[in-house]
């Protein structure tokens, strides 16, 4: 089994990801619009070029996402994309990266179980929690 988190924005999608995919380090392997989809037809104009998939792998990992319908859309609450990573530069560095123009709701520092931790709300309003898995 394999858990993959998939994001949900108001618009956003495609800018969020190519955020994404330069502070994580990743690529973006599929990125598709309402507009090249199969039923390009049937959706508004307005949404033809909102994402309907996108898929970004950074090594084994996968984040998701799409651009949801305005009457489904609900800011992101009661949880977090979690990232850890074994050198604690590496993790400050994400967490920096991140937090541009976003908020910073606990800074990046050393904790009981980390050589360093840090939360934040991205700048699309998505909560994230950045570990060092070196302990502290």
């Amino acid at each position: 089994m394999k858990l993959n988190p998939y994001l949900n924005f108001n618009g956003q999608c495609a800018e969020a990801f190519k955020f994404y995919e330069k502070c994580l380090g990743g690529k973006i392997v599929m990125l598709q619009t309402h507009g090249e989809s199969p039923l390009k037809d049937e959706v508004p104009p307005g949404w033809r070029d909102l994402v309907i998939h996108v898929r970004l792998e950074m090594g084994d990992d996968v984040l998701m996402g799409s651009d949801s319908p305005p009457q489904s859309y609900t800011v992101p609450q009661g949880m977090y994309v979690s990232i850890s990573m074994a050198a604690p530069a590496d993790a400050e560095r994400v967490f920096k990266a991140l937090a541009e123009n976003g908020r910073v709701t606990m800074p990046f520092e050393k904790t009981f179980w980390s050589s360093g931790f840090g939360m934040l709300v991205d700048k699309f309003g998505t909560p994230w929690m950045v570990n060092c898995t070196q302990p502290a």
